[in-house]
């Protein structure tokens, strides 16, 4: 694919200024100001000399749009030799007499040998081309998307086709050869309809007058459409062309359009250029009675807006404890948000309607992978059913509410596109009153069983083969004869009895491609219009070649693969397209369970808050699962056999090794379960096989401490003169009584029981250190003591984050199991 140097094919943005449609007579005005400047150097334009015919290409290009057309690789290379041409005349044409004594004309020379090669591979901005249709003469300017069309071939839009009179199968003609008066095809098969293309560059437009071919357009509905539509499909306009602006969807996927004829401009011209310029836009309607007409149905559709006693509801939220009420006019959407249920049980959404067969209930939820609110042609779960009663039951593990915010629940009315004007509601009467609803959200009794609406009958009452009544027997032959005179069985397997030329058998409909019926002419037209269209189906909003027999399919699209579906992007946390090309889905995204847009946008890096790690956001899940995975597995710190010692013997880093000093050569350097702080003043260089000397040691220690103590204030020792003082325990130890103490300590000691702590004096700090970790131990993060942390962990946290609350907190979050998890 070859793309045009210097040519942009979107518009610039612009800025509409606030519409306000006035009496009979005043213009309706709109400001188009461009926002942003040309990155690209001022030079100055070329009129191009370039034309070329071109066969109308027979692929389909329905994506093209606004008034943008493919010309083929050639037509580049031809473009950009008529531009260095062109630059080698303007060179030329300045350019004085060669004096070679003269060093002023060298300095001449040299000046516009390089302004010749600055320009020579200059295209003008924007590239503009005049396209003629031989045939009936029409011409309309157009801008370039790409060079990428077949050799000896031009695409355009639907529009420029439709503007140049040319079908939308126009692509292919068969030659025709009169022969003695009759016509004959020629031998050489089909030839394609040709197209004239002239460059031509068009004056910057400043003023350009629009009137609406049909009466009725509200300025709110197409102000913001119109700004947004040209701004990324219009390069040109041309007078007297008709301006289509797409709107919204209607019934059976029909699009809302808006046209309007141009009519005028400023310079007087027969186009203008619409990029990069102030374009002030009066809006005028064709005669005063469009005009007058336009006001009366603004004036009769804001009776009826949103919230009136005779529009619909106005919706919003929805409880789960209370039912609403509310009215909804034909073709108009009421929607409710349910933000609040039980997720553990099954959730019933329930529409009561009066004998009305055309109102429908729409669900879809509210979740990172859904975002639009539900439509006919975008719903995840619908009843369209003729019942006066709809339900949706939701069950708790249904995969599509598993992770939803909310539910958007909608109330609907069908409309019938012949009561519609332009896809909104134009019936009067009866078919446009509002219809009433009853909407309720509840969780059903899980012991409710199926209703029987079936007549109990007695013993010895016969059922009528015709009614399928129960009567007694003795007057099954009256009833019978009865029966068979006035009511008739549906012959099609319904089960439904009517009255022999009533109105209803009369109107009682099957289809004859599924397996629906019905008793009204509308609830036919309904069933037709949404699972029978009349033509098929395509997705407006992606390039998809897929086709769609019925709404409901298209829905299912438009909610599942459609590139076009809104998403919250995970890694950027956006509402935006999900991406993706819809006929050849991407197996990684697939397998890994991300959008395309997601897949992409995932490919940043970011850094690991536990190991610093440069990581794909993408990945960046996985290893953090790798890394709770290690947390499970880590073997828990030994804390220091000394009860008033706040560290551990192997020593705990910020990182979550619960062996660091043990690595680094730093380890305790003794098998009784001390730190090397506390072990430091029992260590003497002599060898002890049997530990004995190191038990008479800490039996000293012992006795040292409850008869003369630390003397430090904050010591809170129990086996310490000075802690046994500041804890206000009276009397003194003697030795007798400190030697019946000690001993059960160094008796346990002498067994090797790990399980006997000792009670050395120590400093402020690992005191502390020791105190919090027992605060942290102390906390329960669930029920029944089945949450929190040992209290080994929390003297490592507290070890490894030097006496911070909070961060050792954290810290057990990153590196510890629960009580639960190690359970």
């Amino acid at each position: 694919m070859v793309r045009a140097p210097d040519v942009r094919d979107d518009m610039c943005n612009r800025i509409f200024s606030k519409p306000s449609f006035l009496q009979v007579g005043r213009f309706l005005t709109i400001h188009l100001t461009e926002a942003i400047t040309i990155a690209m150097a001022e030079t100055p334009q070329l009129s191009l000399k370039w034309s070329a015919q071109y066969t109308l290409s027979h692929s389909d290009h329905t994506l093209l749009s606004g008034d943008k057309i493919l010309l083929p690789p050639s037509a580049l290379e031809a473009l950009l030799s008529a531009s260095s041409n062109l630059a080698a005349e303007s060179a030329r044409s300045t350019l004085p007499t060669f004096d070679p004594y003269n060093s002023a004309t060298y300095s001449a020379y040299r000046q516009a040998e390089s302004q010749y090669q600055d320009q020579r591979q200059q295209l003008p901005y924007p590239l503009i081309f005049r396209l003629v249709n031989p045939e009936n003469g029409k011409v309309v300017y157009a801008g370039i998307r790409e060079f990428s069309a077949e050799e000896g071939e031009v695409a355009m839009s639907p529009f420029l086709r439709e503007t140049l009179g040319l079908k939308q199968d126009e692509g292919m003609k068969r030659d025709v050869m009169a022969v003695d008066g009759e016509e004959t095809f020629n031998g050489n098969g089909v030839h394609g309809q040709t197209i004239t293309i002239h460059a031509k560059q068009l004056p910057k437009g400043t003023y350009v007058k629009l009137r609406p071919l049909e009466a009725g357009y509200n300025p709110e509905d197409w102000k913001a459409l119109l700004e947004q539509y040209l701004r990324q499909n219009y390069t040109t306009l041309t007078n007297s062309e008709v301006l289509i602006v797409p709107g919204g969807r209607g019934i059976g996927g029909k699009k809302e359009e808006f046209r309007f004829l141009v009519d005028g401009f400023k310079p007087d011209t027969d186009g203008i250029c619409v990029v990069d310029t102030d374009l002030e836009v009066d809006i005028e309607a064709l005669n005063e009675e469009q005009a007058r007409e336009t006001l009366k149905r603004i004036v009769a559709r804001s009776t009826k807006a949103p919230g009136t006693d005779q529009g619909s509801s106005a919706g919003g939220e929805l409880d789960i404890h209370k039912a609403q009420e509310g009215q909804v006019l034909p073709g108009e959407y009421v929607d409710f948000r349910l933000s609040s249920w039980s997720r553990t049980q099954a959730l019933e959404l329930e529409l009561t309607i009066a004998d009305e067969d055309d109102v429908d209930l729409l669900v879809s939820p509210l979740s990172a992978t859904q975002r639009s609110k539900p439509r006919l042609d975008e719903h995840v779960f619908a009843d369209f059913d003729s019942r006066p009663r709809k339900r949706i039951r939701l069950e708790p593990s249904n995969v599509e509410v598993e992770r939803a915010e909310a539910l958007y629940v909608t109330v609907h009315v069908f409309a019938a596109p012949q009561e519609q004007t332009n896809c909104h509601p134009g019936a009067d009467g009866d078919e446009a009153r509002p219809r009433r609803f009853t909407l309720r959200a509840r969780h059903p009794n899980v012991t409710d069983g199926p209703v029987d609406d079936s007549v109990q009958h007695s013993e010895g009452d016969v059922r009528c083969k015709n009614c399928h009544q129960w009567i007694p027997g003795r007057t099954l032959m009256l009833h019978e004869n009865f029966c068979l005179r006035n009511n008739i069985l549906c012959p099609k397997g319904c089960d439904q009895v009517f009255q022999k030329r009533s109105p209803a058998f009369e109107q009682h409909w099957h289809c004859p491609h599924d397996s629906a019926y019905g008793n009204t002419p509308l609830s036919h037209q309904k069933h037709t219009t949404l699972f029978h269209p009349p033509s098929i189906l395509h997705c407006p909003d992606c390039p998809t070649l897929e086709t769609f027999p019925s709404l409901p399919a298209l829905a299912q699209h438009r909610t599942t693969t459609c590139p076009a579906k809104p998403i919250l992007c995970r890694f950027c946390h956006l509402e935006v397209p999900q991406e993706g090309d819809p006929n050849t889905p991407n197996a990684e995204a697939l397998l890994s369970g991300l959008t395309p847009h997601e897949l992409a946008d995932g490919a940043r890096t970011t850094e690991c808050h536990l190991c610093a790690k440069i990581v794909r956001l993408r990945d960046l899940e996985i290893h953090l699962r790798n890394h709770d995975l290690d947390r499970l597995a880590r073997a828990p710190p030994q804390p220091c056999r000394n009860v008033n010692c706040g560290r551990t013997v192997d020593g705990c880093s910020k990182a979550g090794d619960t062996r660091a000093g043990a690595r680094m050569g730093q380890g305790s350097g003794n098998d009784i379960g001390l730190c090397s702080v506390c072990f430091g003043p029992l260590y003497v260089s002599m060898l002890d096989v049997e530990g004995k000397a190191l038990r008479r040691r800490i039996e000293r220690r012992y006795l040292q401490q409850l008869g003369t103590g630390c003397g430090r204030k904050w010591c809170e020792n129990e086996f310490c003169k000075t802690g046994r003082g500041n804890a206000g325990v009276q009397g003194s130890v003697g030795t007798k009584e400190a030697v019946g103490m000690v001993r059960p300590w160094l008796e346990g000691l002498a067994k090797g029981s790990a399980g006997s702590p000792l009670h050395f004096c120590t400093d402020e700090r690992s005191q502390r250190q020791r105190g919090l970790a027992g605060l942290l131990a102390a906390e329960d993060g669930g029920p029944a003591g089945k949450g929190g942390y040992a209290l080994e962990w929390c003297v490592g946290a507290v070890e490894a984050e030097g006496g911070d609350l909070d961060m050792a907190r954290l810290w057990l979050k990153n590196w510890a199991p629960t009580r639960a998890e190690s359970r």
